[in-house]
């Protein structure tokens, strides 16, 4: 049996905060391998996660909310934002469970951001997503340009009511 507490995830959240790419995972499956991969994500503002879908194999994705605020875009096949979600601490929406083969990224909204995820396994790195190819790679300069127009596109008026 693992225990999570909350030093835990403070730990966790300075380890994201500490890291270069400003996030950290914390992995409660045993092995890569194994059938469900159940992790706490941990993220901090600057984070840069590229669009991504998961379609070989589809897996479906399940995130919770575990403190600070996120937001889920989801994108069309042209990389035009037709959804965003912002989900956490204050918000409507705790939770989110992402359908196979649809387009999404996650934007650090708050520092000390955590959200736990579950996902079909077995994780296989060179397989497991089908990154958008509209979308700038990690770590080039214009993936910080990017990241700017992915926080525009949250919307404002869903981030009032959600954060009231």
């Amino acid at each position: 049996m693992k225990l999570i507490d909350q030093v835990d995830l403070d730990d966790l959240s300075r380890a994201a905060a500490d890291a270069p790419r400003r996030r950290m995972n914390l992995n409660l499956h045993q092995d890569y391998s194994d059938l469900c991969q159940r992790l706490f994500n941990a993220l901090e503002p600057g984070t840069y996660i590229r669009p991504h879908r998961h379609t070989e194999p589809p897996k479906t994705e399940c995130f919770l909310a575990v403190r600070g605020r996120m937001a889920l875009l989801l994108f069309d096949d042209a990389g035009t934002v037709v959804k965003s979600v912002i989900f956490g601490a204050g918000c409507e929406v705790l939770a989110l469970d992402l359908p196979p083969g649809v387009w999404h990224s996650v934007v650090c909204l708050e520092p000390g951001s955590v959200f736990f995820e579950t996902k079909p396994g077995p994780y296989v790195a060179l397989s497991d997503k089908d990154f958008a190819p509209w979308a700038p790679l990690e770590g080039t300069p214009e993936a910080g340009v990017y990241l700017k127009t992915l926080k525009l596109a949250v919307a404002p008026e869903t981030e009032a009511v959600n954060h009231a």
